[in-house]
Order: C-alpha cells, then sequence, then structure tokens
C-alpha cells in the first residue's frame, strides 16, 4: 500500500511538473502545435510586379524549413496574395489575411505606398507588420506604430550615402534627379537633400517626378539632360529605372548615374535595359551579388545556389530577389525559433525588436541586423558598388547611412 501510494505521489509529482511547460504555450491567430500561418501582399501583377520574385523565393525557403521539420516542429505555411502594387487592393486583400484567414503576421508586404495604406489597421489590430519590402522611414517609428517594422536599409539612408560620395568624389556637381512621385521616392530625396545641406539648392540643377500609371518615362529624361547635369541619381522602381537607363544611353547623355538598390537586379532591370547601356552605374549594395565571381568558392553561396536547384527551380540565379528573399525569410525564422513555444503576437514583436549582431549568410562582410525596442531599422549600412557590364564590382569600404 505504500508502494502504491508513493507511486501515486510520484505520478502527481511529475504532473505538476509538466503542467508548467504545458502552461507556456501561448498562441496567437494562425498557430498551432503544427503550422505558422502568415501572410503577405506582392504585386505580382501590375507596373511592380518584378518585385514578385520576392514572394517566390521566400516561400521556396519556407518550402525547405518545412522539409527539415519547421520552426520547433511547426510548419510555416505562407499565404502570399497578389495586389497588383495598387493600395486599394492591398487594404482589401490584407484584410483578408487578417480577418479570413487569421494569420499570425504579415511578413515582407511589398511596397511603400501600398503598406502605408494598412499600417493603421494593421497597428489597430495589433498584428505585426514585419520585415517590410521597403526602406520606408515610417517603418523605423516603434512609438507611434508599434506592430511595424522594415527590414531594408532606409531610403534616406541609403539617399545619404549617395550624397556623401558625391560630395567626396565630385563637390562641384550639376545634379539631376528623377523620383517616384510617393513616398517611396520622396523618402529618398529626403535623405539626398539632408545630406547635401545647403549645398543642395546650388548642386541640384533638376529634378523630375513620373507617376507608377505613366507608360513611360522618357520626356523626364530628355529634361533632366537639358538641364545641363553631369551627375543623375534615379530613385525608381525596376519598371521605369530600366527605362531611365535605356534612355539615357540612346540621347548620347554620359552623367556620373547613380541607381538606387531596389533596382539593381541584373535580370529584371539591367538586362531589359541593355547591359552595355548600364555600364558603369553606381549602387549601394547590402547582400552579395550572385553575378560576383569573388563568392564561386563561398560555403554560404554554394548553400544558396544548391536551395535554388532543389526549391527554387527555374528562377533566375543572376537576379537579385532571390538572395533578397532567401535573407528576409532567414530573419523571420530567426525570429520564430527565438519565440520558443510563445507564439503570441506581442513576443513575436518583443524577439523582432532584439536581434543582436545577427549575421546572414548571404549578406556582405561585416553587415549585421540590430534592433532594439527604440530602433526599428534592421540594417544601417551599405557598399558602394559599380557595375562594369557584366557584375556589381564593391568599389568602396562599409558606408553607413544611419
Amino acid at each position: 500500500m505504500k508502494r502504491f501510494a508513493s507511486c501515486i505521489a510520484a505520478i502527481a509529482a511529475a504532473v505538476l511538473a509538466v503542467t508548467p511547460a504545458l502552461a507556456q504555450k501561448k498562441y496567437g491567430p494562425g498557430v498551432t502545435d503544427t503550422e505558422i500561418k502568415i501572410g503577405q501582399t506582392m504585386p505580382y501583377s501590375g507596373p511592380a510586379s518584378a518585385y514578385g520574385v520576392i514572394g517566390k523565393a521566400e516561400a521556396a525557403y519556407f518550402a525547405m524549413i518545412n522539409d527539415q521539420g519547421g520552426v520547433n516542429g511547426r510548419k510555416i505555411n505562407l499565404i502570399s496574395l497578389d495586389d497588383g502594387y495598387s493600395p486599394p487592393r492591398t487594404v482589401e486583400q490584407t484584410r483578408k489575411l487578417v480577418e479570413q484567414e487569421e494569420v499570425l503576421l504579415i511578413f515582407q508586404s511589398l511596397g511603400t505606398p501600398t503598406n502605408t495604406a494598412t499600417q493603421k489597421y494593421l497597428n489597430a489590430k495589433k498584428v505585426p507588420q514585419l520585415f517590410l519590402a521597403t526602406g520606408a522611414s515610417k517603418w523605423g517609428d516603434p512609438k507611434n506604430f508599434p506592430w511595424t517594422m522594415g527590414w531594408n536599409p532606409t531610403y534616406q539612408a541609403e539617399g545619404r550615402i549617395y550624397a556623401q560620395h558625391i560630395l567626396e568624389t565630385k563637390p562641384d556637381a550639376k545634379i539631376a534627379v528623377i523620383y517616384q512621385n510617393d513616398d517611396f521616392g520622396k523618402d529618398y530625396v529626403v535623405g539626398f537633400k539632408g545630406m547635401l545641406g545647403e549645398k543642395a539648392a546650388k548642386l541640384i540643377v533638376a529634378e523630375q517626378t513620373y507617376e507608377v500609371t505613366d507608360p513611360t518615362v522618357d520626356s523626364q529624361v530628355v529634361s533632366l539632360k537639358a538641364s545641363g547635369a553631369d551627375v543623375l541619381v534615379t530613385f525608381a522602381t525596376p519598371k521605369f529605372a530600366a527605362q531611365v537607363i535605356r534612355k539615357v544611353h540612346d540621347i548620347g547623355w554620359r552623367p556620373v548615374h547613380y541607381l538606387t538598390n531596389v533596382s539593381i537586379s541584373v535580370a529584371a532591370v539591367l538586362m531589359p535595359a541593355g547591359l552595355e547601356k548600364a555600364t558603369g552605374i553606381l549602387s549601394a549594395h547590402y547582400i552579395k551579388d550572385a553575378t560576383d565571381p569573388q563568392w564561386k568558392n563561398d560555403p554560404a553561396f554554394k548553400v544558396w545556389e544548391e536551395w535554388m536547384k532543389k526549391y527554387h527551380k527555374g528562377a533566375d540565379p543572376l537576379d537579385g530577389f532571390n538572395t533578397y528573399g532567401y535573407s528576409t525569410a532567414q530573419t523571420l525564422v530567426h525570429v520564430l525559433k527565438a519565440c520558443g513555444d510563445d507564439l503570441s503576437r506581442e513576443n513575436v514583436m518583443r524577439q523582432a525588436a532584439n536581434l543582436k549582431g545577427l549575421e546572414l549568410p548571404m549578406l556582405l562582410p561585416g553587415i549585421k541586423l540590430n534592433t532594439s525596442p527604440t530602433d526599428f531599422n534592421p540594417i544601417g549600412e551599405m557598399m558602394l558598388t559599380r557595375f562594369d557590364g557584366k557584375r556589381w564590382v564593391v568599389t568602396d569600404k562599409l558606408l553607413s547611412g544611419r
């Protein structure tokens, strides 16, 4: 009898010991013991459709993670919907993801105007709007929007890097600027002019804007050339960046040309424009370029190549959006692993806001992700590069735009 009582006591003690561990499980919407459901909107159609590659790359990365057993035993279920880069449609699709699909979080939705359209809604609902595929400075405002966080270096930071380089290498430049007439383009201009300071009014001799609905930007480029500018700064999305590159070359204009990082894809931008027409263009990078032979024997690059062959078949390895999507997906997996069994929306944001020196294998050496509860901008450093007709070549040291 005593032995039986002892066994009962031991079983009771074991149950009590296990109960706290079970109680530690905390799930937000879209989470079970076997699944983490997340959502995103991507422009698989419309004027920014070149970016659709990103969503496909992220889905391919999660497929690999799921094959490996998932995150702490849970498979990632990414629901990626087309919004055509249209803010009203983004709102519609995001509401569907939150209210009908009941996703845990919104991950890597693309575009400044599109994410702007859903930011207040998602923050009011307390849904993480996480690691957005846009560098707008507004994603780093934890005081007013504690549920929103970007991933890219901010457009203002990148604009500051170009201005720094111009001031150092061509202090008497006559600068022409073309930019998209929305928050995306204007953010770049704010950082660029801010770094030029009082010299901006003298150095910038012409500015032109375009709308995403414009068929071409040919007339804007012709106007900029007429200003006599010898430096051109292009803050444009892929379709229009390719048009600028092509038109600049075709009219015989040869300025020092700076091109935004969001349009550096060799496959999606430079090839359509013409590689010979893109030769000499400068940009800022933070991700390893698949066209650069220096990474040929890099172990991390070889792992990426194997992933491309197995999980992302048919995708163009020269398209930089594939390395981008691979890296952003890795960041989310890191955060979800850190969450453990507390997969509440609150803990997701808590872990995302505590990245400390996170190194991702496909980022350039020295670039690390860092966040804090007061700093929602993970990446602040980039390297200046030049396109040599075949690949992007690093030309400078690590530069900070913070």
